[in-house]
């Protein structure tokens, strides 16, 4: 059903094209879905990815950027030499595939802790901080003239915005408490730059190869907003899996991803990184808690919820270690 479907789309677009093959949907978001197929061509298949909003889903998180504004500045990326897919095409009513757009398809491995152990990856691993120094500093360099209309988030925002989700679960947490006191006494204020943020720069979002980082995905919560913030979130402690003693990911330093982003030409703030560290941390403990909350009042009663909800705990402990650390 779905290859004939998209054999339709495909054929109205991509000269000499024949259909489409394999294809079969991949594991991700809970808003989105993501389908992986080839594309038959006498010039040889092409592979590609379809990125699209469920049919009858609902409107987007007020977060999203939308599809449309995520395809348009992963086209941006990639036409400025970052790693980023060639977008392919953006679906149009007619398709009646949703809301969504096709990317050519990267190979390489995106679960984190495949990156972090598997044998193939071991030359990449000591490279990557450094690389994705680099990218950050290339999505941050972007021209704002070029980018579609997108929200602003500063720090103060950032802040009011996760105390009222916390608060509106009537789940009282200490630590989250303490973070959110820490975080206002903090607030560094506007950044001196306003820059486009990938928002959600991260393990998962990263497609690695042997060779190194060869893509950057999801752009979903791209904004405008403080720079540093995509090199603070690269630091939450969720995302090292294990690997707690190398901040970046569970591969390298923080020393080596300022290292690559200040090469190609830009100035680190390593406490606004701070700053958006511990902000980054409670932001992911609230994001468990509403996890729980979507779990307990349903309709969607899934495991992964639940599973998810329960790590809010790993954050306030992720959150003591920066607060408050043992000398």
């Amino acid at each position: 059903m779905m290859e004939a479907e998209l054999g339709r789309c495909v054929a109205a677009w991509c000269a000499g094209a024949t259909g489409v093959t394999g294809a079969a949907k991949l594991s991700g978001g809970a808003s989105q879905e993501t389908w992986s197929f080839d594309i038959v061509h006498p010039g040889g298949n092409i592979g590609a990815i379809l990125r699209r909003s469920p049919k009858g889903y609902g409107a987007a998180p007020t977060r999203a950027a939308g599809l449309d504004v995520e395809a348009t500045l992963m086209q941006l990326a990639h036409d400025a030499g970052l790693p980023s897919p060639r977008v392919l095409y953006v679906l149009q009513p007619q398709d009646e595939l949703g809301t969504g757009f096709i990317m050519q398809r990267i190979e390489g491995e995106t679960i984190a802790r495949k990156v972090l152990r598997d044998e193939q990856f071991a030359n990449a691993r000591p490279m990557l901080a450094r690389q994705l120094g680099k990218v950050a500093a290339g999505i941050h360099g972007l021209a704002l003239t070029r980018l579609p209309e997108l929200r602003e988030m500063t720090a103060t925002k950032e802040i009011a915005d996760l105390e009222r989700e916390y608060r509106s679960f009537g789940w009282p947490r200490p630590v989250f408490e303490l973070a959110l006191r820490w975080l206002r006494d903090h607030d560094p204020g506007p950044s001196d730059e306003m820059t486009l943020v990938h928002g959600d720069f991260r393990h998962g979002n990263f497609v690695i190869g042997p060779d190194g980082v060869r893509a950057v995905l999801d752009w979903e919560l791209a904004h405008l907003g403080d720079p540093m913030e995509d090199l603070g979130w690269i630091c939450v402690n969720s995302w090292r899996f294990g690997e707690i003693d190398k901040p970046v990911g569970g591969f390298g330093s923080r020393e080596e991803l300022f290292a690559g982003y200040e090469q190609a030409g830009r100035r680190v703030d390593p406490n606004r990184v701070m700053f958006w560290e511990v902000m980054g941390t409670l932001r992911w403990g609230v994001m468990c808690c509403g996890m729980m909350q979507r779990f307990r009042s349903g309709p969607d009663h899934s495991m992964e919820r639940a599973m998810i909800g329960r790590r809010s705990s790993e954050t306030e402990i992720d959150l003591l270690r920066l607060l408050a650390p043992r000398s």
